[in-house]
């Protein structure tokens, strides 16, 4: 298979809105219910962006990666980090040969698609690891440097109620994730469906609805869907307001904030909604698919200070008071 090809763009976008509806039913064969969840994963995929997944142990977080990663054919790698993982267990190492020479083994970083279990397991320098690679599309080790094959996305785990032996993930690296997205406990009707399917000899096969060429065709297609100047002025003004130090902003801001998000937000909100819209079958961004993307976009983004936690300000109240 390679990229596909079309007359225009109009019509290109409407060939993607039917392969995300595709998209999302095959993943549907697997995964019960977590609508929202899906949806903003995909826009992360589309989007070039990576995604950071919160939710207790048991919400299928690790099945959703297994099955999308079906679902658009890639290559995939599971890391699994814990507290003795080192950094070249991610990017791969150096080892000599039969014949005495260097030769440089690949880690499992070399993938499409990288699911980083439970990251907050694993110390600093080798979260670390994974920063070259979500930022640059890149690997430098040992003298060597690789570029990734495109597409490369990260979509990390992580449980947020167990604090022993964790390491929480640095501003610099959660800045990197371009959605943290909260996985909630199913509904009592979901997870009636989730019992059934799960608890007998029942085997469901995932169909590849899109391959690499094309999903690195509709990610360019994405980044070219005109934006008007109003919806752009909203998201840097949504993203400002986060901010304390800023004049314009609101006084929960003030009072409740210590940091606010930065310019890599503005950009996010504007690429996210630009996915979302061609999600819907829309030609253009507007003010909408900017507030449907805001919340996985500045969660991870915002640090609350100890009064808001004092008077039960969480931060999707704070984020909603903006909207």
């Amino acid at each position: 298979m390679s990229q596909p090809t079309f007359t225009n763009d109009a019509e290109a976008l409407k060939a993607f809105e039917t392969k995300y509806k595709a998209l999302t039913q095959e993943i549907g064969k697997v995964i019960v219910g977590q609508d929202d969840v899906i949806k903003n994963v995909l826009i992360a995929v589309f989007s070039k962006g990576h995604c950071l997944l919160v939710g207790v142990p048991g919400l299928a977080k690790t099945l959703l990666v297994n099955t999308i990663s079906d679902a658009l054919g890639l290559k995939f790698s599971r890391i699994q980090f814990t507290p003795d993982l080192m950094p070249s267990d991610i990017t791969g190492a150096e080892i000599i040969d039969e014949n005495r020479n260097f030769k440089f083994v690949k880690g499992p970083i070399f993938a499409n698609i990288i699911l980083a279990d439970e990251i907050n397991r694993t110390p600093p320098k080798t979260q670390a690891a994974l920063l070259e690679a979500m930022q640059e599309k890149s690997i430098t080790t040992g003298g060597h440097h690789f570029k990734l094959e495109a597409p490369f996305f990260v979509l990390a785990t992580q449980n947020p109620i167990e604090q022993e032996g964790t390491y929480p993930l640095p501003e610099a690296q959660l800045d990197r994730f371009m959605l943290n997205v909260w996985v909630d406990y199913p509904s009592f009707e979901e997870e009636l469906a989730i019992v059934k399917n799960t608890t007998g000899n029942k085997k469901v096969s995932v169909n590849h609805i899109l391959n690499g060429e094309e999903i690195v065709f509709y990610q360019d297609l994405i980044r070219k869907i005109p934006v008007a100047d109003n919806v752009v002025e909203y998201a840097v003004k949504l993203a400002s307001n986060t901010r304390p130090n800023n004049p314009n902003a609101p006084e929960i801001i003030k009072e409740y904030i210590s940091w606010g998000a930065g310019p890599r937000a503005s950009q996010n909100l504007i690429i996210g909604a630009k996915t979302h819209a061609a999600m819907n079958g829309k030609f253009s961004p507007d003010i909408e698919d900017v507030k449907a993307v805001a919340h996985p976009i500045l969660r991870h983004r915002i640090v609350r200070n100890f009064k808001a936690e004092a008077d039960g300000y969480t931060l999707e109240k704070i984020i909603n008071e903006l909207l």
